[in-house]
């Protein structure tokens, strides 16, 4: 129904044709690139607005405001804006791969600081952006009317750069987007010239050649994986990452210096967050970061504290700022005004086409002019060799210009064009050198209108032009690779990979309160010393487990009712090192009455063949290790327990081992691992020593070869006795005495075995003191001794662990060793010289 001027429509209707239409401007008029020459409308039109004002490379810069004007003015009726932010956009080195535009002045930087006005800055085409504009004139792409039908303007340039790889394109439509990384100029080449040869040629062969997008910020592309996905699907999340190096000042800090960054990453917004997770203490290790950027590149300096993990820190970094980003590249673009999702090969493919349709257009093009030219040397031929005639029939002739030529076609047989060639021929090319001249031309007319002809019917030999372009393109602007690409995919990163992987002393109360510190926190002191406080406990609680791990390890924890469970060293707390720390029925899912009495540490990257565990009375089982590779939050069953049986200890071991179990009263019993069958977790175990009344088995260690055996009493006595005194014998026996145990040394509270990468002894008593003191200053004794004093104990209070650190001597804060001399009552001067580490911790 029509009322007049108003005409009644359906609103939903009007809403979807309406959105349609804008939705499709955008997507062919703003958004996209044409696969052809990799431009949208905005950067076309500026790129051919500057070659119509003479902006060439060859040419003096201009000002941007003029370019702007031009462009708004013929061809782009929008937003001044829109137009000036293209045209910066196509001469920042940091933006584009191969920049289009040379700019004077003030064009930002990649701290996002905004460009000068363009008032004040200055442009021209740079040299690599003829090659996009080369024979536009040769009529090799479609001219349309502009918007006011004031001029025209092309719908495509020629393109002779595969500018669309090249340089990439980034864009947001309605409903969609395209994001195209950019590439190596050579590598792209060498791909076009590939498939040019082998059009059979896959993706992954294309692959093997253009390796993976260029990025004009360099950076490492970490893996291939994303990359095989873009060029094969379209999509793929590319992963970069920052180029790092370490350097040392003369003071022995050590700083991460950052010389290039993922592309499109704001340096000064990636300095302002890193400063700020550094003070929020979200990034441990940092002690400054600053930006050293100069003209001759970036320079963003990360300064590390003096205890921080180099590894620990990068892997932080990379997690939580934007040092490791991912390019999530989205191929779209407009093939034939169309947004399609295109492979690799495909966009070669539509280049080649492309470029194949411009060479047939300039070909014709200029094979039209050489039949053309070719005309009017026939007639000139004709007139040279009628010269007299001609001559007479000019001078004969009573009529006007137009006149003389129809004679001339009359009487010689000349076209209009011809004739009027001859009427214009100068009187020097009367001369019988220029008349050779004309000779010589048509000859060469003649060879080109045949060149022509076979470019035409051959399109091997367009392709063969096209390699050539490319080679030219090679040499003229190829380059190097900025960016790396290595073949270790990125991952996501762990809580381990943030953590570094230090020497830890963790410690467990009878009560069940469990932390962890850095094993330096415990200074090392001579024997028979006080030792300091290593943590503060309940008055009803005692330390029952010390243990000399790394922050990557896992421990098993296996229980009294022969249960076991798994954490993370590193996910045990790090508290002070008085603190009693948390309760481990917070960590693990263990029952409240069931007491934690053996835990193993398994060391990362280091296989075992076996689990063996012992018990209170004797019995012993060996479990292979596969069955504790995964253990649940809620535990698993270690070992079948008898009703009134405890499990005391627990120990990795190889089938080549001997099994050590040492008992309260001093006796100990060494047999083969190979003695015991392999017995499932469920299952119970074997008797491994025959105990007298009221004894029980308080350690399990292993023999090994070079070894001794270190003995530790309740009543803080100790010693080291070598490991060949121990006969091995058959399993189930009473065993030998290991450890004279009186009234003064008190029953034996634990042993280790102790070999030569085994540097110092930390033993922890009852009330939480822990002295550390080196292992080869203990005093070697027989079996049957009962050894020398190692910690002066107060009164009530009692050894209830031992553990050891391996490897180098670990020195304190300020890395200053003092040795300390002192004669004790059962050695020499010699033998109780020890190393105190100062200032680790103040003496008990």
């Amino acid at each position: 129904m029509e009322l007049g001027n108003i005409k009644a429509v359906n609103i939903a209707e009007e809403m979807m044709g309406a959105y349609l239409d804008y939705s499709m401007s955008v997507i062919v008029s703003r958004a996209l690139p044409d696969v052809r020459d990799g431009l949208k409308p905005v950067h076309r039109r500026v790129l051919y607005a500057m070659d119509q004002m003479g902006l060439l490379s060859t040419k003096q810069f201009r000002k941007c405001a003029g370019t702007v004007g031009e462009v708004l003015k013929s061809y782009h009726p929008h937003s001044d804006a829109a137009v000036y932010d293209s045209l910066v956009r196509m001469a920042q080195p940091w933006s584009m791969r191969y920049p289009l535009v040379l700019g004077q002045g003030n064009f930002g930087s990649q701290d996002d600081d905004p460009p000068a006005a363009m008032r004040y800055t200055e442009a021209k085409m740079a040299t690599i952006a003829d090659e996009l504009l080369r024979d536009i004139d040769k009529d090799t792409v479609d001219f349309v009317p502009n918007y006011d039908n004031q001029t025209t303007e092309p719908t495509v340039l020629p393109a002779r750069l595969p500018n669309l790889l090249l340089n990439g394109s980034t864009g947001i439509a309605v409903g969609m987007a395209t994001n195209i990384p950019p590439h190596n100029l050579v590598e792209v080449c060498n791909g076009i010239v590939c498939l040019i040869d082998n059009p059979e040629a896959t993706t992954e062969d294309l692959s093997r050649i253009i390796r993976g997008p260029d990025f004009p910020t360099g950076g490492i592309i970490q893996g291939r994986e994303g990359i095989r996905n873009a060029y094969a699907n379209g999509r793929g999340r590319i992963v970069i990452r920052a180029r790092t190096h370490i350097e040392e000042s003369e003071r022995g800090r050590i700083s991460i210096i950052v010389t290039e960054l993922p592309y499109q990453v704001n340096k000064a917004e990636l300095v302002k967050k890193i400063a700020e997770l550094a003070r929020d203490k979200k990034l441990d290790g940092i002690s400054e970061v600053r930006d050293e950027s100069d003209r001759q590149g970036m320079r963003m300096v990360i300064e590390l504290k003096r205890d921080a993990n180099v590894d620990s820190v990068l892997n932080s970094l990379y997690k939580y700022t934007a040092m490791q980003s991912a390019f999530n590249a989205n191929m779209l673009a407009l093939v034939e005004r169309q947004p399609k999702t295109l492979t690799l090969k495909n966009f070669l493919l539509h280049y080649i086409h492309h470029r194949e349709e411009v060479i047939t257009r300039r070909t014709r093009y200029e094979l039209a002019k050489a039949e053309a030219r070719k005309h009017i040397l026939d007639g000139l031929k004709i007139a040279l060799d009628h010269l007299d005639d001609v001559i007479s029939t000019i001078r004969k002739s009573q009529r006007e210009t137009a006149g003389v030529s129809e004679e001339l076609q009359q009487q010689f047989g000349f076209s209009q064009e011809q004739a009027r060639a001859v009427l214009e021929m100068r009187l020097s090319s009367l001369a019988a050198l220029q008349r050779q001249k004309i000779d010589d031309e048509l000859s060469e007319v003649l060879k080109n209108i045949a060149y022509y002809n076979k470019l035409l019917s051959d399109i091997g030999e367009i392709r063969k032009i096209i390699k050539q372009d490319l080679q030219e393109l090679k040499e003229k602007y190829g380059d190097a690779r900025r960016t790396e690409v290595i073949e270790a995919e990125a991952r996501d990163f762990k809580d381990e990979d943030l953590i570094p992987n230090e020497e830890v002393v963790v410690t467990l109360t009878e009560k069940g309160y469990i932390k962890r510190l850095p094993s330096n926190t415990y200074r090392a002191q001579r024997r028979g010393g006080r030792g300091v406080t290593g943590m503060v406990t309940r008055e009803d609680d005692t330390v029952r487990h010390l243990l000399v791990t790394h922050t990557h390890d896992s421990l098993l924890f296996f229980t009294d009712r022969g249960r076991v469970f798994q954490l993370r060293v590193y996910e045990l707390p790090d508290v002070s090192r008085t603190s009693k720390g948390d309760h481990i029925i917070n960590l693990i899912s263990k029952e409240q009455r069931e007491r934690v009495t053996a835990i193993v540490s398994v060391p990362k990257g280091v296989n075992r063949d076996f689990m063996i565990v012992a018990t209170k009375k004797g019995e012993v089982k060996k479990t292979a290790m596969s069955e504790f590779e995964v253990v649940r939050r809620q535990g698993l069953i270690a070992m079948n327990l008898e009703e009134d049986d405890e499990l005391i200890g627990a120990k990795l071991a190889r089938a080549a081992d001997d099994i050590l179990l040492i008992t309260a009263q001093g006796q100990s019993i060494r047999f083969a691992v190979d003695l015991l069958r392999t017995a499932s977790r469920t299952s119970g175990g074997v008797r491994g020593i025959r105990l007298s009344p009221k004894d029980t088995v308080v350690s399990l260690n292993l023999a090994l070869e070079d070894s001794a055996l270190l003995v530790v009493t309740e009543h803080g006595f100790g010693k080291r006795t070598p490991i060949n005194e121990y006969p091995r014998q058959s399993r189930g026996g009473t065993g030998v005495m290991t450890s004279r145990v009186t009234g003064k040394t008190g029953p034996v509270a634990a042993a280790r075995t102790i070999t030569e990468n085994d540097s110092d002894l930390m033993i922890i008593s009852a009330s939480g003191v822990v002295i550390r003191t080196d292992v080869s200053l203990i005093k070697q004794a027989s079996r049957a001794t009962q050894g020398v004093t190692l910690m002066n104990l107060g009164d009530g209070d009692a050894v209830v662990a031992v553990a050891t650190t391996n490897g180098k001597k670990l020195d304190g804060a300020d890395g200053e060793v003092e040795v300390v001399l002192d004669e004790e009552e059962d050695g020499s001067l010699e033998e109780n010289a020890a190393e105190t580490i100062a200032p680790s911790g103040e003496a008990e």
